[in-house]
């Protein structure tokens, strides 16, 4: 298979330039990868924003103190547990992938999105709320949440491991794995078929330009499909 990129940089240039999430869902769908679209309610903070990147997978778990004392565990002693480290560990074109906590509070905020972005972090996908909404949208970080909700994660939860495989929905996510998401959703391309789908994506999106201009020029859609095989 010809590839048109050289680097993990220009292949994901040319996916937010080029692609979107329902020509990758097609294509994964021809594939046998049918269960690939995170939940449709995480949606972007802001209408035109798109993410890509690889997952740098993080599990949250409830707690009820921000530093109980006692029990056996040592991160309940810990603010955050292991949320800024993990944080700190995000690396370029990687993507913070968050699930496991209630819907009580928020998982991300404007803070976070600055380090991220000096991390050189693609985005953040959460499976939860995001808040400090103004300043992640003046920022411009890609955010992908449930919603927005101020209600902070100090003293009600914490993350508890990163860079593990996580589930999210029906869609299991791997570290290392791609996400992908816009207006129209989120979803994950195993990175054992990232090529295959890339490439095929790719071709799908412009054939799609091809048939666009054949339908406003007034021909059927069944011969559209007929011809070009995609619709």
């Amino acid at each position: 298979m010809s590839l048109e990129w050289k680097t993990e940089d220009e292949m994901f240039a040319i996916a937010r330039r080029e692609l979107f999430s329902a020509v990758l869902g097609d294509i994964m769908d021809k594939m046998g990868l049918r269960r690939q679209f995170l939940p449709p309610s995480i949606q972007p903070l802001r209408t035109d924003m798109v993410v890509a990147g690889r997952a740098m997978t993080v599990l949250e778990a409830d707690f009820f103190e921000e530093a109980g004392a006692g029990g056996n565990n040592p991160l309940s002693a810990k603010p955050f547990g292991l949320m800024l480290e993990a944080l700190d560990d995000l690396k370029p074109n990687e993507v913070y992938v968050c699930t496991g906590a209630s819907p009580s509070y928020a998982l991300w905020g404007e803070l976070m999105s600055i380090r991220a972005t000096r991390c050189g972090a693609a985005g953040a996908v959460l499976d939860g709320y995001s808040r400090d909404t103004n300043g992640i949208l003046e920022l411009g970080f890609p955010t992908f949440a449930h919603g927005r909700y101020a209600q902070d994660q100090g003293p009600r939860g914490k993350v508890i491991d990163f860079r593990i495989p996580i589930e999210m929905g029906a869609v299991r996510i791997v570290p290392g794995d791609i996400v992908y998401g816009d207006l129209d959703g989120v979803c994950v391309v195993p990175r054992a078929a990232e090529e295959e789908v890339f490439a095929r994506a790719l071709e799908k999106a412009r054939t799609e330009k091809t048939v666009k201009k054949a339908l406003e020029a007034g021909m059927s859609a069944r011969e559209a499909f007929d011809r070009f095989g995609v619709l």
